[in-house]
């Protein structure tokens, strides 16, 4: 009988040699991921708590690693981005310089060039802000203390644990051995397993508090500085777009009217002050003309003005109130035909 149960003894040792031995080989450099319960209800408490906070900052961690690449990709088109731009600007006003005979094409590639400076102004602002504000808080926490440190500290309470079990299996192993022969010698061995088993409940007890705090304080930060840096990032793009949107626009709006004002402008020819005949007529002044330049007549409403020549152009030549200039046909009304022999101060 007494070597029957020797025989079971050292098999039950076996076993549970085994059982530490599968779990120190699948025990990953993290924390441990274990359903055993070493102790009591409020030792798996921690355990469940622990092993959440742990996947909970490895998961924050990993989605700010993503940003990081994601803002890293935008810098570096950003960067390509910029110096493509500033070739165009400079090809632009090249072309322009050049040109100039080529008045609409050459005065819109102009003031392209010239404003195509702001655009890649507004991309390096984009990237600094990203590399400030985004790349850089990000990149301290990953590699900042806290994390390290707490993830450290659910490690050691992960290895605590494991030592709690073997500790476990021990304490029933000596408390078969008593049971089996209760000499002194097994009472003490049983005796010393219980208090480094105790001494270990103790130890885990505080070491656990104090991993969870740190992950939890950790885990806080992770998303309130995450999220920040998220809203930045949002916040700098939309105010790049909007900013380059509205350069962009003024551009257009500018080589536009710069076109229209080309096309409209009164032929180029001297005005008539010859003496050869023309058709000449009386025109009333139905809606103002103030003149830009100085072969613009300008025109007040109820003003009679002498018209000489009506281009097809919408412009007309004629005099008003001794001086000569264009002015637009269709801001004037025909009233009487004059004869040939016309002479301004026979009107006025």
């Amino acid at each position: 009988m007494d070597a029957f149960r020797k025989q079971a003894s050292k098999l039950r040792e076996q076993v549970a040699k085994q059982q530490q031995a599968v779990i120190k080989q699948f025990s990953a450099s993290g924390y441990e991921s274990s359903e055993v319960m070493v102790i009591d209800e409020i030792e798996m408490q921690t355990h469940h708590q622990l092993e959440k906070l742990y996947r909970s900052t490895r998961t924050g961690r990993d989605f700010q690693k993503e940003i990081i690449k994601a803002a890293e990709a935008f810098t570096a088109v950003g960067y390509k981005h910029i110096e493509a731009g500033t070739k165009l600007s400079e090809d632009c006003s090249k072309y322009g310089v050049e040109n100039a005979n080529d008045q609409i094409l050459a005065k819109a590639a102009s003031i392209y060039g010239d404003a195509r400076i702001h655009v890649e102004k507004e991309q390096e602002d984009l990237n600094r802000l990203l590399f400030n504000q985004v790349l850089e808080p990000l990149r301290a926490m990953i590699g900042g203390s806290p994390l390290e440190d707490a993830r450290h500290l659910a490690q050691r309470y992960s290895k605590m644990r494991q030592d709690a079990e073997a500790q476990a299996a021990e304490v029933s192993r000596r408390q078969a051995r008593v049971r089996e022969s209760p000499i002194p010698d097994n009472v003490a061995k049983l005796h010393a397993a219980e208090s480094r088993m105790h001494e270990l409940k103790a130890n885990m007890a505080v070491l656990g508090k104090e991993a969870a705090a740190a992950l939890a304080a950790v885990e806080s930060q992770q998303q309130r500085l995450t999220f920040q840096r998220l809203v930045a990032m949002v916040e700098g793009e939309r105010v790049y777009h909007e900013r380059v949107a509205t350069i962009l626009g003024n551009i257009e709006a500018e080589i536009v009217s710069e076109k229209q004002r080309k096309e409209a402008a009164p032929p180029v020819t001297p005005l008539n002050h010859s003496s050869e005949k023309t058709k000449y007529f009386l025109a009333e002044v139905t809606h103002p003309f103030d003149a830009t330049s100085e072969k613009e007549l300008s025109l007040a409403v109820g003003d009679y003005v002498v018209v000489r020549k009506v281009s097809p152009s919408g412009w007309s030549e004629g005099e008003c109130k001794g001086r000569a200039g264009w002015f637009p046909t269709s801001y004037v009304e025909k009233r009487q035909r004059i004869p040939t022999n016309y002479t301004a101060a026979e009107v006025y």
